[in-house]
């Protein structure tokens, strides 16, 4: 790692994270892209790391390092694949975290030590076909029927939801006069359905599912009505984290394009040394320092356990609009060839834009960014 300010516990995880991801995901990578196939054993081979569980306590079956360490795993695999990048950070910081943070103590003792060794994968629901960034207008809810809770609704576009075996839910609730609140729901628990995985432009190595649930047995997480809180806590850490990803992405077309600028020889020369790609390599390596700072900025706040919304939010639509562009312009450079599936130009092209769109489109980031700098003027009547 290039960083100078990291710890050395920091450095540690992250060069783990790059052995692992130049060795057992990147030579995977391209055949997990065409196969539309997600990696199980790799998933386990991460678990077995402690990777799946990088800040989840130890006592927790995590390995207890801080949230920078996250990001720093979650750039590296992204580096490699971005479809494993995204599995691993829904299972771990919308997944995960939520159990570790509002899970009562039997719930963290029951459920977060599978996930956090990788034995099991977690998920989080919150999307519906009528609520996406307008999250307030979901229409699943729960029942109470005796002792139990019973959830119907549809979720759609659940990450991990075709592999997951922990669900993270939010659902409208009659104890909170029906104001949303989070619920565990478990793989295999009645009236659970898988109605089809989504066919998407990129990332073909991540599930992208939709759950329908008819009266499925689930489990409060958290106090009745707190569900919009957990939910906006966990997007403010998750868009951290998929800004992390989205500069693992952009250092992958970064890393191509210079190979290539160094190899390609045309009028009698590599066409490195010409200014126009000069100049478009170096733009490319300043903006993706700068959206590196830009997501370690926002995980040392969250750690320090200071205010880290805006800062998430900046750092993912920087970040995200970095990774969009500049594969794009990778693909530029290597010319004929970035166009076709010899190189992995244009993978890397088709897997960074949706970071523009989940966990909050980038239109959402500059909605909270500005409520930030104005206050109550930026809200809309």
């Amino acid at each position: 790692m290039s960083i100078e300010f990291l710890s050395d516990e920091q450095r540690e995880i992250g060069e783990l994270a790059r052995r692992f991801a130049d060795e057992q995901v990147a030579p995977q990578a391209a055949r997990w892209d065409r196969d539309h196939e997600f990696p199980r054993e790799t998933v386990a081979a991460l678990g077995e790391l402690g990777l799946m569980g990088v800040c989840v306590p130890p006592e927790l079956g995590g390995s207890g390092a801080d949230f920078v360490s996250y990001t720093l795993v979650l750039e590296q695999i992204s580096r490699a694949d971005a479809g494993l990048g995204t599995a691993l950070a829904v299972h771990t910081g919308a997944g995960t975290m939520p159990i570790v943070v509002h899970g009562s103590e039997e719930q963290r003792q029951r459920l977060v030590p599978p996930l956090a060794q990788g034995h099991e994968i977690a998920s989080f629901a919150l999307t519906e076909a009528g609520s996406g960034s307008d999250a307030g207008a979901m229409l699943s809810r729960v029942e109470e029927q005796g002792d139990e809770l019973l959830l119907s609704g549809t979720k759609q576009w659940v990450s991990n939801g075709s592999q997951a075996h922990n669900f993270t839910v939010f659902a409208l609730d009659p104890a909170a006069a029906m104001k949303p609140s989070a619920f565990i729901a478990r793989r295999g628990a009645s009236g659970m359905t898988l109605l089809g995985e989504a066919e998407k432009l990129g990332q073909h190595s991540s599930s992208t599912a939709d759950i329908g649930f008819e009266a499925t047995p689930v489990e409060r997480l958290g106090e009745p009505g707190s569900g919009m809180a957990i939910a906006l806590s966990t997007l403010d850490g998750g868009r951290i984290g998929i800004a992390a990803q989205a500069t693992g992405i952009a250092q992958a077309a970064l890393d191509l394009a210079v190979g290539y600028a160094k190899e390609r020889v045309a009028f009698g020369r590599p066409i490195g040394g010409f200014g126009a790609i000069q100049q478009k390599l170096a733009e490319m390596q300043t903006e993706i320092e700068a959206a590196r700072a830009l997501t370690l900025r926002a995980a040392r706040l969250k750690d320090a356990g200071l205010p880290h919304t805006i800062e998430g939010a900046q750092a993912k639509l920087f970040a995200s609009r970095v990774a969009r562009h500049w594969t794009g312009e990778a693909i530029q450079v290597l010319g004929g060839y970035g166009y076709t599936k010899d190189f992995p130009a244009e993978r890397y092209f088709r897997d960074a834009k949706i970071t523009e769109i989940y966990e909050g489109t980038s239109e959402i980031q500059r909605l909270v960014i500005a409520r930030g700098l104005l206050g109550e003027i930026a809200r809309e009547d």
